[in-house]
């Protein structure tokens, strides 16, 4: 094929690609502007936008700016976080069904949060107090499976990753029951948060969030011509001169940073880290340069409009938007382990 031709097929790809990007971000301006409009009290558009630009009554700025907008864009946060953190790990586990969860950091996460709300933790101030512990034990984790899974040349073989994250994952997930046992006083609080929600959204959250979710969104970004080559095969990429154990961490990691700020706000919410990159991978392909920011976008549209649902569905009562992503997604998974077992022949 002529260097000509290919170069033409590279520019149509892009501009595929570019076309993508744009439609997912216009649906998610439309998705937002919806989300905020809809509620117990229904705000129409031209009131919303007057009121994003500095007008309408006091009582609608009240409901838009100080309940509903931190609440969307909370939702953004956390849809993007989960979305493009089950990305990466299907890509470095070449698995379709992996997820935040497969290898135990959202089971961390959960823990630390939980043990926060429980002990009432005090020498960390005001609202950092459950993002920091569930970093901490977030990391705690990733540590904990690498260590176990790491054999004596340091090689860290993915099967024993993954087993190794099952198990610990097993664990912290015990530990949270454990503690909801003795929770006493706090017991309603932490079962509550563990269903997952973005009910008790706030501004301080919305700005907590962002540098961490910026951050780990932009390391990954920046490794996704490596999360391709690894996802062909560790020996190829080897062959490419990557460093496919030191990759594979700072990808966990990073993961580990935007799912341990999802948890931390919004509790433990499944599935979303599952199916938007799945169906995005349908829509965009495997490429993990397209696919990756495609996934930030749909999981943050995914995220507003379950959320809404969640808060509109039995109105004026919600319900947590975790049990909604979980009625959608439990359908989805066993339609992939379906799919998985014909393809393999079971």
């Amino acid at each position: 094929m002529a260097a000509e031709d290919i170069s033409e097929i590279q520019r149509a790809k892009y501009a595929r690609w570019s076309i993508i990007i744009v439609s997912l971000s216009l649906v998610l301006l439309i998705a937002i502007m919806v989300c905020l409009s809809i509620g117990v009290v229904s705000i129409p558009f031209d009131q919303v936008i007057s009121i994003l630009m500095g007008g309408g009554s006091e009582r609608d700025r009240h409901i838009i700016i100080n309940l509903r907008l931190p609440r969307v864009l909370l939702g953004t946060i956390v849809g993007a976080s989960l979305a493009v953190a089950g990305a990466t790990m299907q890509g470095l586990f070449r698995n379709p069904m992996a997820s935040p969860s497969v290898i135990g950091i959202s089971a961390g996460a959960a823990f630390g949060a939980s043990l926060a709300l429980v002990l009432g933790v005090s020498w960390v101030s005001g609202a950092f107090a459950i993002p920091a512990m569930a970093f901490l034990f977030a990391f705690i984790t990733l540590f904990l499976v690498y260590a176990v899974s790491r054999d004596r040349r340091g090689y860290v073989p993915v099967e024993t990753l993954l087993l190794a994250g099952i198990a610990i994952g097993a664990l912290f997930s015990a530990l949270v029951s454990a503690l909801q046992y003795f929770a006493g006083e706090q017991l309603s609080g932490v079962v509550f948060w563990l269903m997952g929600g973005l009910n008790n959204a706030t501004w301080d959250q919305v700005l907590i969030s962002i540098p961490p979710v910026i951050l780990g969104c932009a390391v990954i970004m920046t490794l996704s011509r490596d999360l391709n080559a690894i996802m062909v095969g560790e020996e190829q990429a080897g062959n490419l001169g990557i460093n496919v154990n030191q990759i594979r961490l700072i990808l966990l990691l990073a993961a580990s940073l935007v799912t341990a700020m999802a948890v931390s706000v919004a509790g433990t919410i499944g599935f979303v880290g599952l199916i938007i990159p799945h169906l995005l991978r349908i829509l965009v392909g495997p490429d993990h340069r397209v696919l990756l920011p495609s996934s930030i976008i749909g999981g943050a549209i995914f995220m507003v409009t379950t959320d809404t649902l969640a808060r509109t569905i039995i109105s004026p009562a919600e319900l947590p938007v975790g049990i909604i992503t979980s009625i959608m997604g439990a359908p989805f998974f066993i339609y992939l382990l379906m799919s998985r077992k014909k393809s393999m022949g079971w």
